[in-house]
């Protein structure tokens, strides 16, 4: 991670944060106001133009804190609102004829009422202000007192004042303060870091039927480095895998489940995108006492093999007709039964759907409509919901085709090949938005060590197949599985659906990193201005931040 040396607002996005700023007093002529504002705002910082935003930065550009990363994150939130307030709109308002397209920048009667909680200059907000339509309010949340100035500055230059109203508080309270209220149709929670502080007064106070929108940066976290620390942040013991961006998701989800059903509420899962160093969710909490008791039964502890990485899941509860039970278990012995290594546990994880393809879909046609207006990273969107919308939903986690062939000692077989040989083998199988060369199968392990074992054969023909495992003292994991006997043949002839879809249209689904040192930027630090000597006489005293909205 490269080291900037700013000095940011504590407790904010990752997205953005801004700096004390000199105020500066709106002009009584309208006509020019947005000239005159972007003139003194150049000559007294930085303006950055994202969407239809412009936002003012103060200070020079080393103080700027802007990542141009997550414009995705922004402009995906938005495509996602803008279908989510069309359909809130239809539901609530019968007189309401039109179709595809609200107007950005007008307040709805029946429109949602949005809560950024973590708003720093008030870029998101405004970029929701100008291109979502059918909002009614956006209350965008700070706890500085110099973000608020920048919201309300910010807000005035881009004429969206009278959708945005600025507030000054810690985002948990507020929250808090709202969950009898629960006025929120809409809640963005994008912090610096761990969004665990903020999600049980976020999953309250939002309304029934709303949405709730989580952004999580502590990939290490979540991705199996600190397993300790996970379980202290989202109760659930992470475990190193291949396939750790789609568990880091399922980590989220099932923090956000079992926090909803203390409540009476549960979720939906509309969209979870792992992309570039962070995770981002879209999820509906409802309220209903029925439906919180399968929440048990959506969960699933998992095993996983530490020499050939296979998976096994042990459901905590079983339910058939809204009848719940216990689960059986184990669901494994002490070894992996292919290559008798030992097994890691980990979990609980959310092991239903992580998409609403039907959702997705109509995420997919909305980006055709011109009406709404161009986003700069529509060809990567589209690319990633092309992908989500082939994923097998009921195949948690995925194998990596090349990790899985570097066990076996093999070179990696043609992503196209190997699918092919599993849809010809008679079973299932798709992409994974998290990683390139990601399978997603329904076929049982044993298969795809049969389709491994065919495809060695095909490599090394003139040895013997299966390999004899001999009087060897200490066989690997890759003499055990080349030495099972087949029972389903591999066959590798090119199948209709072999390439998908997404592929055969050459989407932008996988970018690679798009600058040096590309990454989450420092952590937020104070929030005033300190000169040379102040500085100075800090370093030479121990000190101790206490932020409740900063992750440490």
């Amino acid at each position: 991670m490269a080291e900037t040396g700013r000095e940011n607002i504590p407790g904010q996005p990752s997205d953005v944060l801004s700096h004390p700023i000199a105020t500066i007093e709106p002009l009584e002529n309208s006509n020019s106001l947005i000239e005159q504002k972007e003139k003194d705002a150049k000559n007294q910082g930085t303006i950055i133009t994202e969407g239809k935003a412009q936002v003012h930065y103060a200070g020079s550009e080393d103080n700027v804190f802007y990542n141009p990363v997550q414009e995705f994150n922004r402009d995906l939130s938005i495509a996602v609102l803008r279908e989510f307030a069309l359909n809130h709109i239809k539901e609530r308002d019968k007189s309401f004829v039109g179709e595809t397209f609200l107007k950005p920048g007008e307040s709805y009667e029946h429109g949602l009422n949005v809560l950024e909680a973590l708003s720093a200059s008030g870029l998101r907000s405004i970029r929701y202000a100008k291109e979502v339509g059918g909002l009614k309010n956006i209350l965008a949340n700070d706890l500085s007192s110099s973000a608020v100035e920048s919201i309300k500055t910010n807000s005035q230059m881009n004429e969206v004042s009278h959708l945005i109203t600025p507030n000054e508080g810690d985002a948990s309270i507020l929250m808090y303060q709202h969950k009898h209220k629960k006025i929120f149709h809409c809640v963005d929670i994008d912090p610096y870091g761990s969004p665990s502080p903020f999600i049980d007064a976020a999953v309250q106070c939002v309304t029934d039927g709303g949405l709730l929108m989580v952004t999580a940066t502590d990939m290490a976290i979540l991705c199996g480095n600190v397993p300790e620390t996970c379980f202290a942040k989202y109760a659930s013991v992470s475990i190193k895998t291949k396939a750790c961006h789609e568990m880091a998701l399922r980590i989220i989800l099932q923090f956000l489940q079992t926090t909803a059903a203390r409540y009476g509420r549960y979720i939906r899962p509309l969209l979870s995108v792992s992309v570039d160093f962070y995770v981002r969710l879209f999820v509906v909490v409802q309220t209903g006492k029925n439906e919180c008791k399968s929440a048990a039964s959506k969960l699933s502890m998992v095993y996983q093999c530490v020499g050939c990485h296979n998976l096994t899941w042990q459901p905590l509860m079983k339910s058939a007709e809204k009848r719940y039970s216990r689960a059986h278990g184990p669901p494994t012995d002490t070894k992996c039964e292919y290559c008798h290594s030992r097994l890691n546990f980990g979990g609980p994880l959310y092991s239903q759907p992580i998409h609403d393809l039907e959702f997705v879909q109509s995420l997919l046609t909305s980006l055709d409509n011109p009406e709404l207006g161009e986003l700069k990273t529509e060809k990567r969107i589209r690319g990633i919901l092309s992908v989500i919308s082939e994923e097998l939903p009921n195949c948690p986690l995925y194998l990596s085709l090349d990790a899985t062939a570097s066990t076996l000692k093999l070179s990696v077989p043609s992503l196209v090949m190997f699918r092919s040989a599993i849809l010809n083998a008679g079973y299932n199988v798709s992409l994974s938005h998290c990683y390139p060369l990601s399978i997603k199968t329904d076929a049982p392990m044993s298969v795809i060590w049969d389709l491994f074992q065919g495809f060695a054969k095909k490599q090394h023909p003139d040895k013997v197949w299966p390999r004899p495992l001999g009087d060897k003292a200490s066989p690997t994991p890759a003499d055990y599985i080349l030495s099972r006997l087949v029972a389903v043949e591999a066959d590798f002839t090119t199948h209709p659906k072999g390439n998908p879809s997404s592929r055969m249209q050459k989407l932008v689904r996988f970018q690679e990193n798009p600058e040096k040192n590309w990454g989450p930027k420092c952590r937020a630090k104070a929030n005033v201005r300190r000169n040379k000597a102040d500085r100075q006489s800090e370093k030479k005293k121990p000190r101790l931040d206490v932020d409740c909205n900063t992750e440490k």
